[in-house]
C-alpha cells in the first residue's frame, strides 16, 4: 500500500442502507450474523433517529454534512423549482453544505467512499468516490474518471432495477446477489489504494425490504430461507472488511456501522393530498390532475412524498394565496387534524412537526412547511391521482424514523442522530 499523509489516521464505515435496530438485533441473537455479533461484543449497538423526513436522500447528507436540511437543503428525492410548482430531482450538486469528504479533503486526508446515495452526479473530492443511488450512468458516477475503465471492465452495478424486480421476484434475488457482488468488487479494488477514511454502503437491504419485508419474520413464507440467506451473504461481507481493517490499524478502533432508517411492515399507505382534498385545503383544476401544477384556484396547502406538506405561500409559489401572518393558525390547525385521522380505530399519526421547530439554517423556508410522522404501519405519500386516502400498493416494507442502527467500538451519547455521527467520525482525525 502507498503511504498517504498521516497514514495512520483511518476510519472505515460500513452502511447498510434500510436496515432497523431490531431486525439486526434479532439476527445477531439468533446467529444469523455471528460476525455482527463479534462486533456487539467488542463495542456498541445503538438505536438511532433518522432524519425527518426518513428518506435516504436526507438521512445519507444529514450524515455525510452533520446538519439537518435547513443547512444542506436536501428536503427529499424531489423538490420545487424555485418559485414553481414544478418538480425537479436534487442531486450532489445541490448540496449546501461541506461534506465530511470536502472537510477531510482540507486536512490533506483522503476519501473513498463506494455507492453512498445522494453522491450523483460525482464531483471533486479529495480520493475517490462512487455514487450510488439515484446514479442512473455509470459513466457520471465515478470520480475521477480514471476509476471509470475499471468499473466498466468489472462490470460494476449500481443498482437492482427496482421497475423490473417488482414484478420479478426471481429476478429480484439475482439483482441483490450482482450488486452485493459488485460492492465487494469496488472494495477489492479500492482497499489498497491510499485513504485516511473508507466507506461502502449496501443499499440492496433496502430493496429487499421494500419488497418481501413479511419475508423475515415468518419460517413458513416461501422466501424466509433467501431472505436469511441474504443477510448471511450481508455478514461475510461485514467480516471481511473488518477483518481487513484491524489486519491495517491493529485494532478495531474507527470502525462504524449504521443504517440510513429503520424499517416496518405496511398496514396502510395514507395519501395526504388526497386527504387534503377532502379536508378542503386542495383542489385541482383537472381530474384526475397530472401533475402537482394542475392546482386550482385557491388551494392552500398541498404535500410532496414522502411526508412533506407545504403551504401555498404568497412569495414562495406563483399563485400562492396565505398570508405569513396566517400562516401558523393553519399549520396549527392541519397538525391538529391530522393528529385525529385514524384507520379502524387505530391513530395513523404518531407526531406533526413544524420545520421551523426542527430544522436550522438558512435553508429552512425552501423547505416543507410540516413533517407527518406516522405510527408504524402506516406509510405516507403524496399521490395526487389516489381516490381514497388509504390503500395499499405492492410494497410491504416502509421507512420508521427511530430504528436506525448505529455500531461504534466507543459509547456515544444515549439516542444519537444520524446528524450527530460525523462529529464522532471526525474526532479520530484530531
Amino acid at each position: 500500500m502507498g503511504l498517504c499523509q498521516n497514514e495512520e489516521k483511518r476510519v472505515c464505515i460500513i452502511g447498510l442502507d434500510g436496515v432497523p435496530f431490531d431486525l439486526l438485533f434479532k439476527f445477531t441473537v439468533s446467529g444469523v450474523m455471528p460476525g455482527m455479533r463479534k462486533l456487539v461484543e467488542k463495542g456498541h449497538l445503538y438505536r438511532m433517529k433518522a432524519s425527518l423526513p426518513e428518506v435516504s436522500s436526507v438521512s445519507w447528507t444529514s450524515f455525510m454534512t452533520g446538519t439537518n436540511p435547513g443547512s444542506h437543503g436536501i428536503f427529499g428525492f424531489t423538490d420545487f423549482r424555485q418559485r414553481s410548482y414544478q418538480i425537479r430531482f436534487p442531486n450532489f450538486l445541490d448540496v449546501k453544505a461541506p461534506t465530511l469528504f470536502d472537510q477531510l479533503g482540507d486536512m490533506g486526508l483522503r476519501s473513498i467512499v463506494i455507492n453512498q446515495p445522494s453522491t450523483y452526479p460525482a464531483r471533486k473530492i479529495e480520493g475517490a468516490l462512487v455514487s450510488g443511488f439515484v446514479a442512473v450512468d455509470l459513466a457520471k458516477a465515478v470520480y475521477p474518471p480514471s476509476h471509470l475503465a475499471a468499473f466498466q471492465e468489472m462490470a460494476y452495478q449500481i443498482d437492482v432495477d427496482t421497475l423490473k424486480v417488482r414484478h420479478d421476484i426471481d429476478f429480484l434475488w439475482k439483482e441483490l446477489d450482482s450488486t452485493l457482488e459488485a460492492r465487494r468488487r469496488a472494495f477489492r479494488y479500492f482497499w489498497d489504494q491510499e485513504w485516511n477514511l473508507f466507506e461502502l454502503v449496501v443499499t440492496g437491504t433496502d430493496r429487499l425490504h421494500h419488497y418481501l419485508w413479511n419475508a423475515h419474520g415468518n419460517p413458513e413464507h416461501p422466501a424466509h430461507s433467501r431472505f436469511i440467506e441474504y443477510y448471511q451473504k450481508i455478514d461475510s461481507l461485514i467480516v471481511q472488511i473488518a477483518n481487513e481493517f484491524e489486519k491495517l490499524t491493529g485494532g478495531i478502533q474507527g470502525l462504524f456501522l449504521l443504517s440510513d432508517h429503520g424499517f416496518t411492515g405496511t398496514v396502510q399507505e395514507i395519501y395526504l393530498n388526497r386527504w387534503l382534498e377532502e379536508a378542503k385545503y386542495l383542489k385541482f383544476d383537472t381530474s384526475p390532475p397530472q401533475q402537482l401544477a394542475d392546482i386550482a384556484p385557491g388551494t392552500r396547502v398541498f404535500a410532496l412524498d414522502p411526508n412533506r406538506i407545504y403551504l401555498n405561500l404568497k412569495g414562495k409559489f406563483p399563485r400562492g394565496v396565505v398570508d405569513k401572518g396566517d400562516a401558523q393558525l393553519l399549520k396549527e390547525e392541519i397538525a391538529s387534524a391530522l393528529r385525529g385521522l385514524e384507520y379502524q380505530g387505530q391513530k395513523v399519526v404518531r407526531e406533526v412537526f413544524d420545520t421551523e421547530e426542527i430544522y436550522s439554517g438558512p435553508h429552512v423556508r425552501k423547505g416543507p412547511d410540516l413533517i407527518v410522522l406516522a405510527n408504524r404501519g402506516f406509510d405516507m405519500k403524496a399521490s395526487i391521482q389516489k381516490q381514497a386516502i388509504f390503500g395499499m400498493s405492492d410494497l410491504e416494507g416502509m421507512h420508521t424514523w427511530d430504528d436506525a442502527f448505529l455500531w461504534t467500538p466507543n459509547e456515544c451519547k444515549a439516542d444519537p442522530v444520524i446528524s450527530d455521527v460525523m462529529t464522532m467520525l471526525m474526532e479520530h482525525f484530531e
